[in-house]
């Protein structure tokens, strides 16, 4: 549990979790833990590992209590969770004979999903953010809250790779590639168990759409699956210890998830020494036998395959051993032993404990640092116009996705209200929601200046049908023709993009200004001003790449990549996801990953690459204090005709702030693996021999500095 600084202006809430987490004694923790009585409980003595905590409590359980632990049996939860104001996702209860205490769970890719809860931005935005820290701080806000909701285990984060934009679920990950995903979650998950909470990190092992989800069948190459999709999950893991691992839906070259002994066996467990235990996606698991013996330690959201008849069969018919079941009951006590939840007091269920105005900060700040200013044509930041017209219903909305990532927020600022108080009362600002197109642009007209807000629909069981607006978000009606109409009207026309990930821009060259600021949370509306006039320097880069059209997007044009035929898809494309896919076929992309401007301009200098780091300098070459996000990349050679390397990939990044003129020298670490693919005939990563080709700068579009390593003659 983090003992240190979280949030610097949230001095109050420091110094609680401060004390909250605290080392205590071991004799006053057993006290005042729930396990009991170590002289009577021998399990309960803090002075054992979780080991031989476990190896002391198994054989204490009955058959049936065993069974018992390995599902849920809140019938509140899960799917209904969200029509109860206080009901958790899930819940085991633990047995209260062996002082085994319940274990409480809450969804929390976003924010906590139990009645109200700070709304935090989309993890899309903190993706936009390419920021640790930022991550860390989600993640312990996250996670403050879940405990102060009773909760011991967050559902979250997501660190799915984006394969397709169209995903319903795009804006509750960290983009399109595996670096950024995975430097994003390992913070985010020691930020949320330092303050005292497991987490889960889902959904294991590869989940790219929503379309067919639960049966369907993807074929996905060795390579490709250790390159892309599993690297998040490792770095969790291995870099973040990661209480958790959730797996998900489908089927992974004919084997479900959740019964995916090649996955949840061999490589999370076997091989990159996970210790934690594996919760299903609710209703993921398919078979009794096959989710024992596959590596499925609890089902969710109830023991609908994990039950007392269905199991003791299992084991009368040999399906599964006695071995089996201990293994899974094993995994989930040692894992609550490690994080604690034996031996210390439950978690109150108690608002009144939740500092909203560290959580409202903490929301503001990651979506400043997340707001990406796509286009300025000098229109920004705002020099003080004395008429504003706000069109479009999102300018009084906080946008959101909706599914289990979905927030209830405690209150919402709104664009207009954030806009209305930055502004002052000498500034007249009126809105019009954009439904009779000719009135909305009579306002514009009539303003000195003019911003439309646009927004796409997304979330949990649909995914989007294209990449238009108005595909994204039909009640809204044609906002592409809207934005057209209201730049005719007005030269001085601003664009706010409240998307979960990357939609069609045609209008671009019309308008003086485009702002992706996502999905916003509850303090959208103080953050997007801030931002507009500058108060901050917009600080986001895009973890997505922006086509310029519908099938220049990876997985376009062929059915059999996306969606699928008969409920399969073929990852074909291999490891040309995401900008591989833009630079492989040298496509030109609307605005590339990584992509984002300030209000101020930086220069890069003095590359020094080594096997071991590289160095750039970078120069604040403007009159305003500005964020930069310089961003390292590596070509490596390609191993073998059969072994295609795309032009690059993302190895490193990092966030500074310099005032003008001012100059500082960063340094991106690398290992071997920075170097390594992944060879499947020796199934293990590999460096090839030949030239690589290191790139700094902007974005993957705006390389400013390079250099080579290797054999380059």
């Amino acid at each position: 549990m983090r003992t240190g600084r979280w949030l610097p202006a949230a001095g109050a809430l420091v110094a609680a979790m401060a004390l909250l987490a605290a080392p205590v004694p071991d004799g006053a923790r057993a006290a005042e833990g729930r396990c009991g009585d170590p002289a009577q409980r021998p399990w309960c003595n803090t002075g054992l590992t979780p080991e031989q905590r476990t190896a002391l409590l198994l054989p204490e359980l009955t058959a049936d209590e065993k069974i018992a632990l390995l599902a849920s049996d809140d019938p509140f939860g899960g799917p209904l969770g969200g029509f109860f104001e206080d009901a958790h996702a899930d819940t085991n209860r633990g047995i209260e004979r062996l002082g085994i205490p319940p274990v409480y769970m809450a969804d929390g890719p976003a924010g906590v999903r139990q009645g109200k809860a700070t709304a935090l931005p989309a993890p899309i935005a903190l993706a936009a953010g390419f920021d640790r820290d930022a991550a860390a701080l989600y993640g312990g806000t996250v996670a403050w809250e879940a405990r102060h909701r009773g909760n011991d285990l967050i559902f979250g984060p997501t660190v799915d790779v984006l394969r397709t934009p169209r995903n319903g679920r795009t804006f509750e990950g960290f983009g399109e590639d595996p670096y950024l995903s995975a430097t994003l979650g390992v913070p985010w998950v020691k930020g949320a168990q330092e303050q005292g909470v497991m987490t889960s990190v889902k959904h294991l092992a590869v989940y790219t759409q929503e379309t067919d989800r639960l049966a369907l069948g993807m074929k996905v190459d060795p390579r490709t699956l250790r390159e892309i999709y599993l690297p998040p999950f490792e770095a969790a893991v291995k870099d973040g210890g990661a209480a958790t691992v959730m797996c998900g839906f489908g089927q992974l070259n004919g084997r479900w998830a959740c019964q995916d002994d090649a996955v949840l066996n061999k490589i999370l467990r076997s091989e990159w020494g996970f210790k934690g235990f594996v919760p299903s996606d609710h209703t993921a698991a398919q078979d009794t036998a096959g989710a024992a013996n596959g590596g499925l330690d609890m089902e969710l959201p109830l023991g609908m395959k994990y039950n007392a008849f269905l199991l003791k069969l299992a084991v009368a018919q040999k399906k599964v051993t006695q071995a089996a079941i201990d293994g899974h009951v094993g995994n989930i006590l040692r894992t609550m032993f490690a994080f604690g939840v034996f031996d210390r007091p439950a978690y109150p269920n108690d608002l009144s404990r939740i500092d909203r105005t560290a959580s409202e900060t903490a929301a503001r700040r990651i979506e400043e640092g997340g707001i990406t200013l796509l286009k300025n044509d000098g229109a920004l930041p705002l020099a003080a116009p004395k008429r504003i017209a706000l069109i479009g219903r999102a300018a009084r909305e906080a946008p959101g996705g909706f599914g289990s990532a979905k927030v209830v927020p405690f209150t919402t600022v709104s664009a207009q209200d954030g806009i209305a108080r930055r502004a002052g009362a000498g500034t007249a600002i009126t809105h019009h929601d954009g439904g009779d197109r000719a009135a909305a642009a009579n306002a514009a007209r009539a303003a000195d200046i003019a911003i439309v807000f646009a927004t796409d629909s997304q979330g949990e069981f649909f995914d989007k049908s294209c990449l238009t607006l108005e595909c994204g978000e039909p009640l809204r009606g044609d906002q592409d023709g809207l934005i057209t109409e209201i730049a005719r009207a007005n030269p001085n026309t601003i664009v706010v993009l409240n998307t979960g990930g990357p939609v069609l821009t045609p209008w671009a060259d019309q308008v003086k200004g485009i702002v992706e600021a996502w999905y916003p949370g509850q303090e959208a509306g103080n953050a997007l001003a801030r931002v507009l006039y500058g108060d901050v320097d917009p600080g986001g880069r895009l973890p997505v790449t922006f086509p310029v059209a519908e099938n220049d997007a990876p997985a376009s044009g062929n059915p059999a990549q996306y969606p699928g035929v008969n409920k399969t898809v073929t990852f074909s494309e291999g490891v040309m996801v995401g900008y591989r896919h833009y630079d492989a076929k040298g496509i030109k992309p609307r605005f590339p990953f990584g992509y984002g401007l300030s209000y101020t301009t930086f220069a890069y200098s003095g590359l020094k690459a080594s096997t071991k780091a590289v160095q750039v300098t970078v120069t604040n070459t403007g009159d305003r204090t500005g964020v930069a996000v310089p961003q390292l990349y590596i070509g490596m050679p390609a191993a073998g005709v059969d072994v295609p390397q795309p032009p690059k990939q993302l190895k490193g990044y990092t966030k500074v702030t310099l005032a003008p003129g001012q100059s500082t020298t960063v340094t991106f670490p690398l290992s071997a693996r920075s170097f390594s693919y992944w060879n499947e005939e020796a199934k293990a990563w590999k460096v090839a021999d030949g030239c690589y080709k290191v790139m700094v700068g902007a974005s993957s579009r705006q390389i400013a500095q390079t250099g080579t390593l290797g054999a380059c003659g």
